[in-house]
């Protein structure tokens, strides 16, 4: 059977994929700091007896778009977006220590101070916890203070310190939760140290930072492009069936 059949066949499939990784960033457009995954396939030589021009087409993930999205003044106070570089921590449920931008923080009946996602807010020395309180102030530094249930209005007491980290760009992965940790080659002995030098806008949140346009645009192009694998793989299967009529009638 004609190669062109199973290269026709490959390069439909990692059209499916690409448009599965853009139709994700387009669903998160407005998912508070999302970072869009980007799509990509290299060319395979086939092994054994071909022409030199075919190639199966083999997809991907160069990695995920790091950029900061535009910061939404919400006027929340537990609501942080970090300015310019660096990372939220929090711990997973598996109990790892991750990575985010969403900074729609919650608090819940135990005090303790949970992501958008329910993960775990880190701080100084763990996660983070609130005792009760009448309200809470996060300053730029990421410290967390808040006025005592009763306590005057004057009284800010200084609870905790978000834990706010900057690891290298290229020792970052995005996991199947969607947020971000260290590549397995390039994980640390202990804890992610935190940088003192990051700082955080309180009442505002992070966008995404996916541009609807142009993930439409290039959900079209892979349409198309999958069409013209799909009519070769045609062309190929009438190939064959012209070339078995030939035989039949020899």
């Amino acid at each position: 059977m004609d190669k062109a059949l199973y290269i026709g066949m490959s390069g439909a499939k990692q059209n499916m994929l690409a448009q599965r990784a853009h139709a994700n960033n387009l669903a998160n457009v407005a998912t508070t700091g999302f970072k869009k995954d980007f799509a990509q396939a290299r060319s395979m030589p086939v092994l054994g007896g071909h022409h030199p021009t075919r190639a199966y087409a083999m997809t991907e993930r160069p990695g995920t778009d790091q950029s900061a999205g535009a910061l939404m003044e919400t006027g929340r106070k537990l609501d942080v977006a970090i300015e310019g570089e660096g990372w939220l921590a929090i711990q997973n449920e598996q109990g790892k220590e991750v990575f985010t931008r969403s900074g729609s923080l919650q608090v819940d009946v135990n005090g303790l101070v949970r992501s958008a996602g329910g993960d775990l807010v880190l701080g100084n020395g763990g996660p983070v916890a609130l005792p009760p309180f009448d309200n809470v102030q996060i300053g730029a530094d990421g410290t967390i203070s808040i006025i005592p249930v009763g306590g005057p209005p004057d009284q800010l007491v200084e609870v905790d310190r978000l834990k706010l980290v900057n690891p290298p760009a290229d020792a970052l992965e995005k996991g199947l939760d969607g947020n971000m940790q260290r590549k397995p080659d390039q994980a640390l002995d202990g804890p992610e140290p935190p940088d003192a030098n990051l700082r955080v806008a309180s009442g505002f949140l992070e966008s995404s930072n996916v541009n609807a346009v142009e993930e439409m645009i290039s959900n079209l192009q892979l349409s198309r492009q999958y069409e013209m694998q799909v009519k070769v793989m045609t062309t190929a299967n009438e190939n064959s069936e012209a070339t078995a009529r030939l035989l039949q009638n020899l």
